[in-house]
């Protein structure tokens, strides 16, 4: 049996340098091996982002689910309320709508009336002028003009008046040496008007002053 050599044995053993060269590789295999396992591994999905107003229908919801009772009537109470303000805006701005056309037309009508009785009433203001009235007459007459009164026709034109090119129609021009201005001197047919509309104006003979 050979003697047990201490050095031999020793310098026979592997050293610590290529020891730790042999585990390294085996440490760093692992890693690729994990780092391909989280890319294989599918990502998690993103939550899906809805409409704005989707969300803001959902929190109207939320709130209103979290209405008492009371809370639920008082509101209730209040959409019926604003739709009734509402209606109410609608109808007054129809009536007022429908007044004024119905004021329209009544205008209109009482034009067209006056318009047709034109000639007869200024026959009557030639009898009147040139001519003695009976009793009768008069009462007729009177009552004509009431009647026109009663629908806004008013009757104008006087002799001495200042001349207004808006409401005379000039169908003479006269000098006259002692008019200081433009003045009614004859009224040959009378103007009618209703509020602020000449429906005739007056035909008038005008004294001018002298240039």
């Amino acid at each position: 049996m050979s003697e047990f050599n201490k050095d031999d044995y020793l310098n026979d053993l592997p050293d610590a340098d290529e020891l730790a060269g042999q585990g390294a590789p085996a440490a760093d295999a692992a890693k690729p091996a994990d780092s391909q396992a989280a890319a294989d591994q599918p990502a998690a999905p993103k939550p899906e982002e809805g409409p704005a107003d989707a969300g803001n229908s959902d929190q109207q919801d939320a709130d209103e689910d979290t209405l008492t009772p009371l809370g639920k009537a008082k509101k209730e109470a209040a959409d019926y309320l604003e739709a009734l303000q509402r209606e109410r805006a609608e109808f007054i701005n129809y009536r007022n709508r429908a007044k004024k056309e119905q004021d329209r037309f009544r205008q209109h009508g009482i034009i067209d009336v006056l318009t047709a009785l034109l000639p007869a009433l200024d026959d009557i203001d030639r009898i009147r002028e040139h001519s003695e009235m009976d009793d009768s007459f008069k009462a007729v007459a009177a009552k004509i003009d009431k009647a026109f009164e009663k629908f806004g026709v008013e009757k104008f034109g006087e002799k001495g008046e200042d001349f207004d090119p808006t409401k005379h129609d000039a169908i003479l021009h006269k000098p006259d040496p002692n008019a200081e201005k433009e003045t009614v001197d004859t009224v040959v047919e009378a103007g009618y008007r209703i509020g602020d509309r000449v429906i005739r104006a007056a035909r008038v003979v005008v004294a001018s002053p002298q240039a």
